[in-house]
């Protein structure tokens, strides 16, 4: 019994030796000599550069009692316990906020110990930028416009359709989700949008100023309106949009009115193509129905219920007021707004009756039918209790767009 206490004893007092071995000062200044992957091999190699949120192993010397480890000049917080004299195990920060650093400190690491500093150049970037929405797909020339996605920072240019390319007044906020840009002159095709930063390009998905391809119905090259709210030319009314739209006005609607047949309440096509025929067997989550709108009137009730050929079965619904928590907010718009409902937010009734809110079609055949083709029916209901005094909105450019 004996025996084996003094056994575990010496084998403890081993780990603890060693583990004083691995983390004792040699009173020298820190030394860095390169950054390898964490990970095991294959991966556990030097690294050239690394990004937000990655484990990093620093190599060097005279690391072990490190106080303060910095990526791109920002702090990063570490666990002592993961220090060697030649090594620190530590997360790049996550939330490293580029567009605040301070442009001398980028792409340096740098190890501050009681006994001085090291520095070791090596490249810290955010990952590619990618591009999700922009606040208005049909914006005119001089338009500010907002870039939707993540990781805009250094951005050198955008890029719009004709090669138009914008160098300057390129606004990012701090979280690198946002950009705002001007719409050059020039631009006269539609196409993705580019954007170009310090670490590659991103190209969009979504395509800017394209009149013709997927449109359903726009009031000029592609009018197929057949019935229902004022088509209108006057662009007085509001100002910033492309030709004609259609102009969807009432007042004094009452709560629970489901008349969406008065009073201009709604906007019919002719049959059109949703679908080209040769896309049908696609996911629906691929698609999406876009328009334009724009606001004179704040909207808190009711809400926009949009339907294929007149059939209820599956019921898309635009309320934009409404919360997905359940809150509320008036909404309204400053000038035109893309508006975005994916294909998959058409769904059947509930379980309790309520249109639009059960289950998604489960293919695009069965929301459009084999041939892909139908009328589009946008109808407004004040399905709320809350009466509704007033309500002007405009809409243009109806289409169906590949999304992803």
């Amino acid at each position: 019994m004996r025996t084996n206490k003094l056994i575990t004893f010496i084998l403890l007092a081993a780990v603890v030796c060693a583990q004083y071995a691995c983390k004792k000062n040699s009173s020298e200044a820190p030394v860095i000599t390169g950054i390898r992957a964490s990970t095991p091999a294959p991966n556990d190699t030097a690294l050239t550069k690394a990004g937000p949120g990655q484990v990093v192993i620093i190599q060097g010397a005279n690391l072990a009692s490190a106080k303060q480890i910095f990526f791109n000049g920002y702090p990063a917080p570490f666990n002592p316990a993961l220090f060697a004299n030649n090594a620190i195990i530590v997360a790049i920060p996550a939330d490293m906020p580029f567009a605040k650093l301070n442009p001398d400190d980028l792409n340096k690491v740098k190890v501050i110990t009681p006994d001085g500093e090291a520095e070791f150049s090596f490249p810290i970037v955010p990952f590619a930028a990618t591009i999700t929405a922009m606040s208005n797909e049909n914006a005119l020339p001089g338009d500010r416009v907002t870039i939707y996605g993540s990781n805009f920072f250094f951005v050198k240019k955008v890029i719009f359709p004709d090669g138009k390319e914008v160098t300057t007044n390129l606004t990012a906020n701090d979280a690198g989700n946002q950009l705002q840009v001007t719409v050059p002159a020039g631009v006269t095709t539609g196409g993705p949008i580019t954007i170009e930063t310090s670490y590659g390009t991103a190209t969009s998905v979504l395509l800017f100023n394209e009149l013709t391809q997927g449109v359903l119905h726009n009031s000029d090259n592609a009018s197929n309106f057949v019935w229902g709210c004022n088509v209108v030319t006057d662009a007085s009314l509001f100002p910033g949009g492309h030709g004609a739209y259609n102009q969807m006005t009432f007042s004094n609607v009452n709560g629970n009115d489901w008349g969406w047949w008065n009073s201009g309440r709604s906007l019919h096509t002719s049959s059109v193509q949703w679908i080209p025929a040769a896309n049908l067997n696609d996911p629906v989550a691929n698609y999406a129905l876009k328009f334009e709108i724009s606001l004179k009137t704040s909207w808190s009730a009711g809400k926009l219920f949009i339907v294929k050929d007149g059939s209820w079965n599956y019921v898309a619904l635009y309320s934009p007021w409404l919360n997905a928590d359940g809150t509320t907010a008036a909404f309204t718009t400053n000038g035109w707004q893309t508006v975005t409902i994916p294909l998959t937010s058409f769904k059947g009734k509930d379980g309790s009756g309520n249109d639009g809110m059960g289950t998604s079609a489960a293919s695009l055949k069965a929301l459009t039918g084999n041939s892909g083709a139908g009328a589009i029916d946008i109808m407004f209901i004040n399905n709320s209790a809350t009466a509704i005094s007033k309500f002007d909105m405009a809409i243009d450019n109806i289409r169906i767009v590949k999304t992803q």
